[in-house]
């Protein structure tokens, strides 16, 4: 299946929004309109913080488990996703690019490795029930970020 790319710009420098993006605890504050019940494991931030919820789309409902498998600080950070039972292998990768006037560009791509049956058969409403519920990511992610200060990263 072709991967979903969706971005926003937001005003705050690649640094702030990597910083922000690397504590995986954080993901659950813009995530939790189809992402909920998350439960956390390994470090907090970078590579090897996990985390596993229940994703709730298109009526269904699956346990999903995410993994910091790469990180390039502050461009860049890779998610390892698993779920269906093993079936569905996915990559969630946060880019983070400068803006020439200031600020930066957020992009997430989701880019699946195996797909079930089912995924694969209805892949164009598959691909558009998660560029949807994305879309929604980057908006709650840059409203998060407004509203972000230092005591709140806590």
């Amino acid at each position: 299946m072709r991967p979903v790319t969706v971005s926003i710009d937001v005003p705050q420098a690649p640094e702030q929004v990597y910083d922000f993006l690397d504590v995986m605890a954080h993901h659950e504050r813009f995530t939790d309109h189809y992402l909920t019940g998350w439960r956390y494991d390994g470090p907090a931030r970078g590579l090897g913080s996990r985390a596993t919820v229940t994703a709730a789309l298109a009526g269904a409902k699956t346990d999903v488990s995410i993994e910091v498998v790469e990180a390039e600080p502050p461009r860049r950070i890779v998610e390892r996703n698993v779920s269906a039972a093993g079936r569905r292998l996915a990559h969630g990768t946060y880019t983070i690019d400068p803006l020439p006037a200031g600020g930066s560009r957020v992009s997430f791509t989701y880019s699946w490795t195996r797909a079930p049956l089912a995924d694969r058969l209805l892949a164009p409403a598959v691909r558009a029930t998660m560029r949807r519920a994305n879309e929604t990511v980057m908006r709650r992610l840059a409203t998060e970020l407004a509203h972000r200060t230092p005591a709140a990263d806590n």
